[in-house]
């Protein structure tokens, strides 16, 4: 079973005129996959399983570096069915397996050059699957919330796919 429970925010506000949309956002989703908090984990963490499965759906990984060690940077280069690149990168800030992954994000092209943003996983045993709450923030406005929310709805949908194909044990 699986469940994507999407929220934003406003993480802060630029000043008494702000209103919904203006300064930095936040976004929350949580999702649950049938498959233990190791074997998720270790899917954001070894880049021999993130290859398969990172990424919105009807994109490929033909480059993935990850050094996943508190400090170390990681860069991924997803590529679309017209071959168009889109690439981030960041360091890793907190690394504690199985439990919460936390790193920075910065594409390198597109709307958002080179903003760093965060992004916090958390990896919750619920009787045998995880719940994972995954927490972007630093997102430079309302509609980049709204088009990280779907790209990370999409590739968590890959994440399920490629869970259920490896047959990891619950």
């Amino acid at each position: 079973m699986t469940q994507t429970t999407p929220a934003t925010s406003n993480a802060a506000q630029s000043g008494p005129a702000a209103s919904a949309g203006d300064g930095p956002q936040v976004l929350r989703l949580s999702r649950r996959f049938a498959a233990p908090r190791e074997a998720v984990f270790r899917a954001f963490t070894e880049p021999e399983a993130m290859v398969q499965w990172w990424g919105p759906e009807g994109m490929d990984v033909p480059e993935i570096r990850m050094d996943v060690r508190e400090g170390g940077a990681w860069r991924t280069c997803m590529r679309s069915s017209t071959g168009e690149l889109h690439c981030v990168a960041g360091i890793y800030r907190e690394i504690s397996p199985p439990e919460r992954l936390v790193l920075t994000w910065a594409w390198e092209g597109g709307e958002w050059p080179g903003r760093e943003t965060l992004v916090t996983f958390e990896f919750h045993d619920k009787d045998g699957e995880t719940e994972l709450v995954l927490t972007h923030e630093n997102l430079a406005s309302a509609d980049a919330a709204e088009k990280h929310q779907g790209g990370w709805t999409s590739c968590l949908n890959c994440l399920v796919q490629y869970l259920a194909e490896t047959g990891e044990p619950a």
